[in-house]
């Protein structure tokens, strides 16, 4: 896979559902997207659970099932994501709110040792 459109794929996962929505084509931030303020002072125990909830909005429609069906895959996923993140890459994050390259590799382990569906 290309890394353009693997950008735009974990961005999808990664940040809220109304903002995976305006996902621009090849890129790896939403056009016009602005990352919510909170996210420069936002606890990890408030990034996991951004982490969670994003899984399980874009993993129930990728599997076409409700939310909490897949909150136990979810959960794995928001903690193993948060817990391989350097300081960097969370700095990165809080900045950006989509993850750089290095994290998106990370998310992407953590979707697969979850063993959710890559939104491919």
């Amino acid at each position: 896979m290309s890394p353009m459109p693997a950008r735009s794929l974990i961005a999808a996962v990664l940040i809220t559902a109304s903002a995976a929505a305006a996902l621009a084509g090849g890129s790896s931030q939403p056009f016009n997207y602005q990352p919510d303020p909170a996210l420069k002072t936002a606890s990890r125990s408030d990034i996991e659970g951004r982490f969670r909830r994003a899984c399980q909005a874009t993993q129930a429609r990728l599997q076409s099932t409700q939310e909490s069906a897949i909150a136990r895959p979810c959960g794995c996923y928001a903690s193993r994501t948060l817990r391989s993140l350097d300081a960097s890459e969370l700095d990165a994050y809080r900045a950006t709110g989509v993850f750089n390259d290095t994290a998106r590799a990370k998310a992407l382990a953590a979707i697969d040792a979850c063993q959710l569906k890559r939104p491919i």
